[in-house]
């Protein structure tokens, strides 16, 4: 079967693969899910794979399949399973657990181990192909209601970790009731993290550079959000304006602007990290205003990268509750299909250069 995948290691080795189809017996104990995958979302994990930045490819293989966001339908089961039947939709989750104890009680994207298992980034190949096999505890279903979008689901899971947790965490406070959020970035993940936040009832304001109007700000303001460009309106001075903030999601992969949400976060506030950011760079902050104000404020930081199952169904939950919400909004993320495996090049073309993408996805099957 057709898959896409690179070297790792090797910049700009994207290329048609061969893989034998999967099989059930894959899975012990009669526990295999066969997958037919419909569609593939790709972002920039992928496109700084294929840059070489990260990534190994699984043992006994030269190459990586890649791609995580996945959305497929159920082909066939094996004897023991009985969560799911033929024709069922569902997505998968993306890490796999080690060793650690929080791998074996289901939080491995909690793992400590210096060893991590991603599907399509890390060790494990990925879903930019035609068939994966899997177990149950790694699928979660995704009602018919939503199938239209249920490509989204994983790109969702992740800002509902980073909110979730930020609820958890403050549970301390016994009374704590958020009622103003920033999100800092408004690509996929910002107006994703718009989206679960507008849901909660939150007033939101969802900061980027490009001014408005343009897709992503008339997105945000679909959401009776608002939008604001850090080029007309900085955000210290959008957060006397508009704050004080009780959580700020940052999602820009610009990391001084941490320092700075630091400084605007409100007393008892969560300040949630999302962004990978390679490289070294440097700047001069406020030390001692900024630890102070932490202290006496009673303010937390916390960073989030990935989700197991329970954001998974967190994230189909709320997209079915945005279809009811905010009819078709989530489907107007969807700006870039990609027609077949064949087209890998125009997909990482796309993905690298072209303006106005929200989400760029492959198209692998037809049906549904």
């Amino acid at each position: 079967m057709k898959a896409i995948a690179v070297y790792p290691g090797k910049p700009d080795s994207i290329h048609l693969a061969d893989l034998p189809k999967p099989g059930l017996d894959e899975v012990p104990d009669g526990r295999g899910v066969l997958v037919r995958m419909l569609r593939c979302g790709v972002d920039g994990t992928d496109k700084e794979i294929n840059a070489a930045e990260y990534g190994k490819a699984p043992e006994g293989f030269p190459f990586l399949v890649i791609g995580h966001e996945n959305f497929g339908r159920v082909e066939a089961i094996g004897l023991s399973v009985t969560e799911f039947r033929p024709g069922d939709h569902v997505v998968a989750t993306v890490r796999r657990p080690g060793s650690s104890i929080y791998d074996r009680i289901g939080t491995y994207d909690m793992t400590t181990d210096d060893v991590y298992f991603e599907r399509g980034i890390n060790l494990r190949h990925g879903f930019l192909t035609e068939y994966y096999v899997d177990d149950p505890e790694y699928i979660v279903m995704v009602p018919d209601g939503i199938k239209h979008v249920g490509v989204l689901v994983e790109p969702l899971s992740v800002p509902e970790k980073g909110v979730l947790q930020a609820y958890e965490i403050q549970r301390r406070l016994r009374v704590w009731r958020p009622r103003r959020a920033a999100v800092l970035g408004a690509g996929t993940i910002g107006l994703l993290a718009t989206l679960i936040l507008r849901l909660r009832g939150l007033d939101v304001t969802t900061f980027g550079r490009t001014p408005r109007p343009y897709l992503n700000s008339d997105l945000v303001e679909a959401l009776g959000g608002r939008y604001v460009s850090t080029t007309e309106m900085p955000l210290r001075e959008a957060a006397t304006a508009r704050g004080p903030f009780d959580i700020i999601y940052e999602a820009t992969g610009f990391s001084p602007l941490v320092f700075e949400a630091m400084e605007v976060l409100g007393k008892n506030g969560v300040l949630v990290l999302a962004s990978v950011t390679g490289g070294n760079r440097r700047v001069e902050v406020p030390a001692d205003k900024i630890n102070l104000d932490f202290v006496l404020g009673n303010k937390v930081m916390v960073g989030t990268v990935n989700g197991n199952r329970e954001y998974f169904e967190a994230a189909v939950r709320d997209l079915a509750m945005a279809e009811t919400q905010f009819p078709g909004w989530a489907a107007r993320l969807l700006t870039h299909p990609i027609r077949g495996l064949d087209n890998f090049r125009q997909m990482i073309e796309i993905l690298t250069s072209a303006r106005g993408a929200i989400k760029v996805f492959v198209e692998i099957s037809d049906g549904g």
